[in-house]
């Protein structure tokens, strides 16, 4: 199997394991310009060169073996559970993509005729109860991940610890997993115990958002997007990721971890 959605800089100085949604367009850009001194000119994600991805084949045995041998830092990224499924759905669902298209072709007419979500058009403003329709791509999602129907899991939506879990159980292993809500000081932990090329200063890097200003901005505070129903849906989809990334089931609207995530244990439970 490898190790899917991994990245190394062409340097072999940091390898990341890509989870979806954590800031990885700016994480994957601060990669680059750590070996290159300039950003990659586009999003990150389409670059076939200046970074190692495991989805390129002249990739593939430098990463595996880099990997195999713990010859660089390793590290990933995660995001409050809340906050992560309601930015897949602004992003992926009700969002255009780069492409002026909707992502996935027909993925989001067979949502509006099968669940009923309605995420309007950039014509009439992308006006629609976003919370309703949040609410049916919950049920979707959940039956993605539980069921595999009427589709697989997307990246997008699915369990960070599955992602996380991959690198593994394929015979990889963390040294640092950091927050999104603490970036900054996350991204300088790991820049701070590598030698790269290039010094990069995290203070002078912009956010890398790429599906910003495609789609509507949410309207509402987090908690108001969850009822009794979507948190018990929340926790079945997405235990793991809450209880190991140490992070507030109870209140939605605490994006902050509750404390630090203990390396061994997701080792532990996440390489069975």
């Amino acid at each position: 199997m490898g190790f899917p959605g991994t990245w190394m800089t062409e340097s072999q100085s940091m390898i990341y394991r890509v989870v979806p949604k954590c800031a990885c367009s700016t994480i994957g850009q601060i990669m680059f310009y750590s070996d290159h001194g300039r950003f990659f000119d586009g999003d990150i994600h389409d670059a076939t060169s200046g970074l190692h991805k495991w989805a390129l084949d002249d990739s593939q045995k430098l990463i595996e073996t880099a990997v195999r041998d713990h010859a660089a830092l390793t590290f990933t990224c995660v995001r409050n559970p809340y906050a992560r499924i309601l930015s897949s759905f602004f992003d992926k669902i009700a969002g255009i993509q780069r492409n002026g298209k909707r992502y996935r072709g027909n993925l989001v007419p067979q949502l509006v005729q099968s669940y009923g979500i309605d995420v309007g058009n950039p014509d009439d403003g992308f006006d629609f109860d976003q919370i309703a329709s949040f609410r049916r791509f919950l049920l979707f999602a959940r039956d993605t991940i539980r069921w595999r129907r009427p589709m697989e899991p997307d990246i997008h939506w699915s369990a960070m610890s599955g992602h996380i879990s991959t690198f593994i159980v394929n015979g990889g292993r963390y040294d640092q997993i950091f927050f999104t809500e603490t970036f900054n000081d996350g991204i300088s932990k790991v820049l701070a115990d590598v030698s790269t090329p290039v010094p990069v200063d995290v203070e002078d890097v912009p956010r890398f958002n790429e599906s910003e200003g495609h789609g509507p901005k949410r309207a509402f505070k987090v908690s108001d997007y969850f009822d009794d129903l979507s948190r018990h849906l929340i926790w079945e989809i997405y235990k793991d990721d809450f209880q190991l990334f140490r992070y507030d089931f109870d209140d939605p609207d605490n994006k902050m971890p509750t404390g630090e995530i203990d390396l061994a244990e997701v080792h532990a439970k996440l390489g069975r």
